[in-house]
């Protein structure tokens, strides 16, 4: 997933690239500077994240917000109309994502979140990040869980090299921020997930099911996406 969104980011900036360059030789004549040019900065990363991301429906909202608002700018209605717009779409999007992320919510899922639950102790450390990022880096250390939190921020947990003795949990809550968890190859990963306008991304390329020992991670939030990824994506 990462590296799909760094290809298709790579992408834009060369297409704005030869925009400029184009302009300036005098080839063509390409004016990116039109009513309502900022809310690219919407629509863009929203499209980009509704194809590499896992959580479709807050990226889908975020670029429908944004066109919403460049209809807006291209005077085809009021900024107030579209305003309010937004806000009923965005009601609607919470409702339908509560509707049936409670009509689907599995027995495993309720399963994984009372074992994280019971896996809880007081030995777990804890990272967060508000308004910035915050990394922990195991390095032959003993991991006995964690609890991991991001609001208008990032975290990086790294248990690469991670020593464990036992099953373990990671209780893993963002918001408007993400969270990025690199795990060993031989562990097993089970997940919990709850999560409104956002998601989990499990992007090991090495997942197993025959590890020793098993993270459960409980991850809920809104506005926010948590990637797991293995030890093939350490360099």
């Amino acid at each position: 997933m990462k590296q799909a969104r760094s290809i298709i980011w790579g992408i834009a900036i060369i297409a704005l690239g030869v925009i400029f360059g184009g302009n300036a030789l005098g080839l063509f004549d390409i004016n990116i500077f039109f009513k309502g040019w900022w809310t690219l900065f919407i629509i863009i990363p929203a499209f980009i994240s509704l194809l590499t991301d896992s959580g479709k429906l807050g990226s889908l909202v975020f670029m429908s917000a944004g066109i919403i608002l460049l209809l807006a700018a291209q005077e085809v209605f009021s900024y107030d109309v579209a305003w309010k717009v937004i806000l009923a779409l965005i009601l609607i999007a919470i409702g339908l994502s509560i509707v049936f992320k409670n009509f689907f919510h599995s027995k495993d899922n309720e399963e994984i979140k009372k074992k994280a639950e019971d896996l809880k102790n007081d030995k777990m450390d804890s990272l967060s990040a508000a308004f910035s990022g915050n990394e922990r880096i195991y390095k032959k250390e003993v991991f006995s869980g964690s609890n991991l939190s991001a609001a208008f921020g990032g975290v990086e947990l790294d248990l690469r090299d991670a020593i464990f003795e036992k099953d373990t949990a990671i209780k893993a809550t963002c918001a408007f921020g993400g969270i990025e968890i690199r795990v060993p190859s031989d562990i097993k990963i089970k997940v919990s997930s709850s999560f409104i306008f956002g998601g989990i991304s499990d992007d090991r390329k090495e997942a197993t099911e025959k590890g020793k020992y098993t993270i459960y991670i409980d991850a809920s939030g809104c506005f926010g996406g948590i990637e797991i990824t293995d030890q093939a994506d350490k360099d």
